[in-house]
């Protein structure tokens, strides 16, 4: 018995280097198909007119059309409201006088726009300052209750802030 065993286990397959080629090759061969499908456009071959130029001494374009004269401006529609505002005119329309003099101090509303009736959580910051506790906390409940007569949802909470982001009050709507 001349023959000598090795006490060393079989060489394995290296998966990983097998898996890690096949995937850079598939990987090439979407780099190369991207590049010579034109994935990107030229635009000195474009003929569309959009990007013409337009010659203001004879009302020509680049293409010598005529340019057909420009319509008179129509009065713009009246500049969207931002929320604040939609919440300020609510309250003018509806709410108590001592309501109306709360909602003046209202700077900004976020949230009222967006309501699903699952959590709605609507934001009042004001330029009151000192927080709960402070001289404020009545003018704080007034814009909040304010706020839940002028918006509806089955489980909404509208906090009402103070300059700081600190909270003056808190509603249920």
């Amino acid at each position: 018995m001349n023959q000598q065993y090795s006490n060393q286990p079989p060489k394995k397959r290296s998966v990983g280097k097998i898996a890690g080629l096949g995937c850079a090759g598939v990987v090439a061969l979407l780099v190369i198909a991207g590049v010579a499908g034109g994935g990107g456009s030229d635009d000195s071959t474009d003929t569309s007119k959009k990007d013409k130029a337009i010659s203001a001494a004879d009302g020509q374009n680049a293409d010598n059309t005529k340019k057909e004269p420009a319509e008179p401006a129509k009065e713009e529609a009246p500049a969207q409201k931002t929320q604040a505002e939609e919440f300020q005119a609510c309250v003018a329309k509806s709410g108590t006088p001592t309501e109306k003099a709360a909602v003046k101090h209202v700077t900004k509303v976020t949230g009222a726009d967006k309501r699903n009736d699952i959590l709605d959580a609507p934001e009042v910051f004001t330029d009151f300052s000192g927080g709960m506790m402070g001289p404020h906390q009545g003018e704080g409940k007034l814009i909040a209750s304010a706020f839940t007569s002028c918006y509806e949802s089955d489980n909404g909470l509208v906090t009402v802030y103070d300059k700081d982001g600190e909270i003056l009050a808190n509603a249920n709507y």
